[in-house]
């Protein structure tokens, strides 16, 4: 999963995956943990054992999922659980009683495991690169102990030495420099390798994953042909092996509901032999569940493919357990469907598992990614530090350095998702994990109030600010009523007298906390600015030659700045296009605009600009592609107006093959100040 460079750096500005012969003189030294001696005695996959016991709640609400398959994947994936408990993480059950992992998921409705496996993650002094350290030999341990548990294996391959995702998938170092045929050739044999060791280990492998988000690139290759080699050669390997085992291709955004298809379509064209066609959902980024339901359907009626969702997650806290920051953190710049509680974790578990079964019986199952990734004991940073380098509990050593030097080698640290956890930072269970099994059966827990909505306002400076007499108070079943709310003395005069800023304001309402977000802007002549209103006949977009071959008006408040919606843009031979709108009705006076672009793969010959045109007259000022969510703010200054002028704002974009993006707030402001020496960039 990990988008680690960007979660990353967002921590510190907070203050915020063998080779070939997979030998055990690779990894580093480590000391099984209580859990994993006992596991070490045990009789394997012939053990006996108890019938699950009965699960239920008195305090979370679950409805019933119809439709349930019983082999219907409940599945977690616990890469990091031996790196944590090695350095001195503990389980506990229900009771309070330490317990291990893997037996308490199993009574809370799980059935399968979910383990990453990377080529080679350690150095040449054998030092882990962290996240787990999951080469073979820790993935055998854990998928005896799942087997033990009486829980299946998904077999992860990432054919890398460490995370891949679909901004990064590099070749492991004992494959870089290989042709395409000799690279194809070490997977077969790596893979067959693998497996067999997982099979001799007492792992019960159900499926194998065949890469890890490969959206367009695997293990240092971007061809599409070359991709396919290389998953042929692990289909291949896993049929040999393990002929009884599904075999998975993995992508994510699924939002963009063109591209997963078209995923799936040079599948079918270069005819690999796979069974399931699974995706990443986070809710944060991956639009609505009736588009993921409606992706996965296609993909199995077009093609006669399984479908299923390999990760998910979902906050129930935005405390910060081990003071390396969040993903998810106190700065929203992601979607927020449901409370970050643990009821509402259990709702966002209950409606993923309903939207994969509302794809028919295709829809196979669905995965937490890393429900126990906790903070590592410790009373300083420094305490942390050290288990995590000596352990690799954390996302990335300082290892890691020597194969991922400019995200890794950079930001590496502890736990960015232990607030995701579905167990508390002490190792005791949350309720929410409960909601495996009760999706089952439901859970009639008395509806109360859960969480209380966020309020938004966007004010223009000089004007009162009318703070809302009540908020949306969200039940435990998802419903929600408007009640009282009381908020924290604020000086609103100050706020309409001062500068463009957003303001928080506390609040309590019901005996909850909540907070208003008053944003303070300028007088804005742009109509539509933000792409927010569904008419949008105002702005006019010219796709020159037709060479974008996707622009659009997207819903997805990640890749927007206000609100929703931004203009989005995608070439695969490059890009160029206007989009521009002509504004009248505009009082005499001397005016700014400014906009946001954000994008990447724009290459070295990118022409990028803003401008506004009066009485013939172009003002601009450029940008660039500089990677996601990095935003830039170009900003025309001195756009003199006179009484009756009209005036047209609007963005050029070129730039190369495969470039994408977004723009988004164009802001045609009364100007304020003089404007910059003009040796200055005022792009940001």
């Amino acid at each position: 999963m990990k988008k680690m460079k960007a979660l990353c750096a967002a921590a510190a500005a907070m203050a915020v995956a063998l080779t070939a012969s997979c030998t055990p003189a690779q990894s580093s030294p480590q000391t099984d943990s209580p859990a994993q001696q006992d596991s070490a005695a045990s009789t394997g996959t012939d053990a006996v054992k108890q019938p699950p016991a009965v699960i239920e709640s008195d305090s979370l609400y679950v409805k019933k999922v119809d439709g349930l398959s019983d082999d219907f994947i409940m599945g977690c994936d616990v890469s990091s659980v031996i790196a944590l408990e090695n350095a001195g993480v503990k389980f506990y059950d229900y009771d309070g009683s330490e317990n291990d992992l893997l037996d308490t998921l199993a009574k809370s409705g799980v059935n399968y495991i979910r383990v990453r496996i990377w080529n080679d993650p350690f150095d040449k002094g054998g030092n882990g690169y962290g996240g787990g350290n999951c080469d073979i030999e820790t993935a055998c341990k854990i998928g005896k102990r799942a087997a033990d548990a009486g829980l299946k294996l998904l077999a992860d391959f990432h054919y890398s030495d460490f995370w891949a995702d679909p901004s990064k998938q590099m070749c492991p170092k004992a494959w870089v420099g290989m042709e395409i045929e000799e690279k194809k050739e070490a997977l077969y044999e790596y893979t067959k390798d693998c497996l067999t060791k997982l099979k001799e280990a007492g792992a019960d492998v159900g499926m194998v994953q065949l890469g890890n988000e490969t959206n367009g690139r695997m293990s240092g290759e971007k061809i599409w042909m070359s991709i396919y080699y290389l998953m042929d050669a692990g289909s291949r390997a896993v049929r040999e092996i393990l002929p009884e085992a599904l075999v998975a291709v993995h992508f994510t955004n699924p939002e963009s509901s063109d591209n997963m298809l078209n995923y799936a379509s040079k599948l079918e064209y270069y005819h690999l032999d796979y069974d399931v066609f699974a995706t990443s959902y986070y809710p944060y980024w991956h639009g609505t569940l009736d588009n993921l339901t409606s992706v996965l359907k296609q993909v199995n009626e077009k093609y006669g493919k399984k479908v299923m969702v390999a990760e998910t997650s979902y906050a129930y806290t935005l405390d910060d357990g081990d003071g390396s920051g969040n993903s998810i953190g106190d700065v929203v710049n992601y979607e927020k469907p449901y409370p970050f509680t643990v009821q509402g974790q259990s709702r966002e578990l209950r409606d993923i598992v309903e939207a994969v079964v509302n794809t028919g019986e295709c829809g196979i199952g669905v995965f937490w990614w890393e429900p126990a990734w906790l903070p590592v004991p410790g009373e300083t940073w420094e305490e942390r530090s050290a288990l995590w380098e000596k352990y690799g509990a954390g996302w990335a050593s300082s290892y890691a350095a020597e194969y991922d030097p400019d995200d890794a080698g950079k930001y590496y640290g502890g736990s960015s998702w232990e607030n995701q956890a579905m167990f508390g930072f002490d190792g005791k269970p949350l309720e929410s994990l409960k909601t495996w099994g009760l999706v089952r059966t439901g859970s009639d827990a008395p509806i109360v109030p859960d969480a209380i909505k966020d309020s938004e306002l966007t004010v223009k400076l000089g004007e009162p600010i009318a703070l809302p007499a009540k908020a949306a108070a969200i039940y435990t079943d998802g419903s929600e009523q408007e009640i009282d709310v009381e908020w924290e003395p604020a000086d609103l005069e100050a706020m309409t007298d001062g500068e463009p800023q957003t303001y928080t304001i506390k609040g309590t309402a019901g005996g909850m906390d909540t907070v208003c977000r008053v944003a303070m802007v300028d007088a804005n002549y742009a109509v539509n600015y933000s792409f927010e209103d569904e008419e949008r006949s105002m702005w006019v977009i010219e796709n020159i030659d037709g060479k974008t071959t996707q622009i659009d008006y997207q819903k997805k408040a990640l890749d927007a700045v206000t609100g929703e919606y931004a203009l989005h843009f995608w070439g695969e031979n490059g890009t160029e296009f206007r989009a521009f709108q002509t504004v009248t009705d505009i009082p005499a006076g001397t005016y700014s605009l400014t906009a946001s672009i954000q994008g990447g793969d724009g290459g070295d010959d990118q022409d990028i600009y803003i401008y506004a045109v009066v009485n013939d007259v172009q003002l601009a000022d450029s940008a660039e592609l500089s990677g996601y969510a990095v935003w830039q703010h170009p900003k025309v200054w001195d756009i003199r107006v006179n009484e009756g002028d009209s005036v047209t704002i609007g963005v050029y974009v070129k730039s190369g093959n495969g470039s994408w993006g977004t723009v988004d707030d164009f802001l045609l402001n009364p100007q304020k100040g003089d404007a910059p020496p003009a040796d200055d960039d005022p792009s940001i």
